[in-house]
């Protein structure tokens, strides 16, 4: 499943379910797929996601033995917060709703 956050401030934004819903999550929200935002609530989830990234990316540099870094091929949740994030901060620039279907 693919899932689309869509605002007037910036461009769509597409992305994996599974790795959207884990940012809805972190936002404080339940995940439900399709939701919305109003502009109101857009400024503390994105606080929520940014400080959740920064946990994430502290556990993540925490050391680990060699079977566990060879094995870990995959794109950094980090990396993957970043389209949303901009989304976010755009549309929290311009006082605008966010929706997600």
């Amino acid at each position: 499943m693919l899932v689309t956050f869509k605002t007037s401030a910036h461009a769509d934004i597409i992305m994996f379910g599974d790795v959207a819903k884990q940012l809805l999550k972190m936002m404080g929200h339940s995940g439900t797929i399709p939701s919305a935002m109003v502009a109101d609530e857009v400024p503390a989830a994105l606080e929520r996601l940014k400080h959740a990234v920064e946990a994430e990316r502290a556990e993540e540099a925490k050391p680990r033995d060699n079977a566990e870094q060879a094995d870990d091929q995959s794109v950094s949740l980090k990396y993957r917060a970043l389209p949303l994030i901009e989304l976010l901060s755009a549309a929290v620039r311009k006082h605008c709703d966010v929706m997600w279907e």
